[in-house]
């Protein structure tokens, strides 16, 4: 089986990007690095460098449409991509008693984590299919499987993911590209770190990016893990849906805003992918 040796990720200025980009790195890797994090990201690729990649980073918001294609073209000509992983992702949800979601924050939220992904595969997939080759990651969440009254926008996009992927899987089946998607449980990263929540089975980025390095290299179609919450998961999605609603309704959760966009009037400080 062909090992990737063209890697680009995005969302690797932190957590699992992160991990990920250091877990493929090594003597004749050439990875391509986008976030929004520029220092964070630098960092990243400095560690990957040491590990003998060709590295290069890209400051760049999923959510931009043309700058994510003219960056995965570029990529390409560099070196032809064997592996792309739409990683990049927010969170954010209701604050504590505010319902429903801010409209505005519900919509930023679906353009970076379900958008922003689409915008970084599609371009990959158009110069892969006449290859025949190459393997597109969509990473999702379990949170795909039962939405969770607290973040409902960010369980719909990961959801749309999920199900995007495998329609994906499919069709470009019969051109030798491979799709698969990850959905994790709780990791230890940045992201997970602003959810103030009982985080059952969390594991660190490390482990989670070796796991999902390892199947990946066995094109598994998707990946779920932490093994024990993913099958919990799967059992809540059989259970009578108002015994769901009463458990998940009650579950004492606190999650931040979605962050806006750099464009909204409003916005803050820009976060972390």
């Amino acid at each position: 089986m062909r090992h990737p040796r063209s890697i680009l990720i995005t969302g690797a200025s932190s957590g699992i990007g992160a991990a990920l980009a250091e877990a493929y790195a090594g003597d004749g890797i050439v990875l391509a690095l986008g976030g929004r994090d520029q220092g964070r990201l630098e960092a990243v690729a400095q560690r990957c460098r040491a590990k003998g990649a060709d590295t290069s980073v890209a400051s760049i918001d999923v959510s931009d449409r043309g700058a994510i294609e003219r960056w995965v073209h570029d990529a390409d000509a560099a070196a032809p991509l064997d592996l792309v992983i739409a990683n990049a992702a927010v969170t954010g949800g209701n604050r504590p008693g505010q319902l429903p979601e801010v409209l505005r924050r519900a919509q930023r939220l679906l353009s970076v984590n379900l958008f922003g992904a689409l915008n970084t595969i599609h371009p990959a997939m158009e110069l892969m299919i006449p290859r025949r080759r190459g393997q597109v990651v969509l990473v999702s969440s379990l949170a795909a499987y039962r939405g969770l009254p607290y973040s409902p926008a960010y369980s719909a996009s990961k959801a749309a993911l999920r199900i995007y992927g495998e329609a994906l899987r499919g069709v470009l089946s019969h051109h030798d590209v491979t799709v698969s998607v990850v959905c994790p449980g709780f990791v230890d990263t940045p992201l997970n770190e602003t959810i103030v929540s009982p985080k059952p089975f969390m594991i660190s980025a490390p482990k989670a990016a070796s796991l999902i390095k390892r199947k990946l290299a066995r094109r598994k179609r998707v990946i779920g893990f932490p093994l024990s919450l993913y099958l919990l998961t799967l059992l809540l999605v059989v259970l009578p849906r108002w015994l769901t609603d009463y458990y998940m309704t009650r579950m004492d959760v606190t999650v931040p805003q979605t962050e806006l966009g750099p464009d909204d009037p409003q916005a803050g400080p820009t976060g972390e992918t």
